[in-house]
């Protein structure tokens, strides 16, 4: 997974991104509020770590911020010397979905981060076949199909059309794309994205014509929107 790390104390962040990148994840460090909120607005995560106890915003602060101006519902875990339950319970009312208390213990934390990706993914991250409006991914065929016709895609078209269509109404900055599709830490232009982009864009119709707008959003990334209805993914096994 791609996050954000809130965390003022220098040793403790250090060790926490040490800890989330052997997992295989990616992590950007913040020791500020403010430096923070500047990131998430531009960018895109798919979890956020919060402190509560900072320099110049607390966390609190930040959460609601985050819950109230992004147009996605990343899971946020609170991790922080706080420990009474009135600070649990605001926390989780604010719209935290985990809590953990220091000192971190790395195994516990891992796990917990783990239980939150697997809850944050749509139902049908694990099955076969995806159903999103009148697209089909096969994911053991690797084939998207609409009105039972066939999208020849090649293997990198094939898995952005499979992340956009599994993040609809998402803002996805160029960087997530990139390490998400073509690796963590993807050494690329960002000419190869928008190329590929373009591509994909019109070999699945993704147009308004269609009920489908994909459209890039200035400075900050991708959004591919259904414009007839809001549907989410329904995931089938077979």
């Amino acid at each position: 997974m791609r996050i954000a790390l809130l965390e003022d104390d220098v040793i403790q962040a250090q060790h926490m991104q040490v800890w989330l990148e052997a997992s295989g994840h990616v992590c950007t460090r913040f020791s500020t509020g403010e430096s923070f909120l500047n990131a998430v607005a531009k960018d895109s995560y798919d979890l956020l770590i919060l402190d509560w106890m900072l320099p110049d915003i607390n966390g609190d602060e930040v959460l609601r911020w985050v819950r109230e101006n992004l147009d996605w519902q990343i899971p946020v875990i609170f991790i922080t010397v706080r420990d009474s339950e009135q600070d649990i319970v605001h926390a989780l009312e604010q719209g935290a979905d985990d809590y953990m208390s220091k000192p971190v213990k790395p195994l516990e934390m891992l796990a917990r981060i783990t239980a939150l990706g697997r809850r944050a993914k749509v139902q049908a991250e694990n099955s076969k076949l995806i159903e999103i409006g009148p697209y089909t991914l096969d994911l053991a065929r690797r084939t998207i199909t609409r009105d039972d016709e066939v999208y020849e895609l090649t293997h990198k078209e094939f898995d952005l059309a499979a992340f956009l269509l599994r993040n609809v109404g998402r803002l996805l900055s160029r960087k997530h794309l990139m390490e998400s599709v073509w690796g963590q830490r993807a050494d690329l232009n960002t000419r190869t994205v928008d190329t590929h982009i373009s591509r994909v864009r019109s070999k699945l119709g993704f147009i308004p014509d269609n009920g489908w707008r994909l459209s890039a959003i200035y400075q900050h990334g991708y959004r591919l929107e259904r414009l007839d209805q809001a549907d989410e993914p329904i995931g089938h096994t077979a």
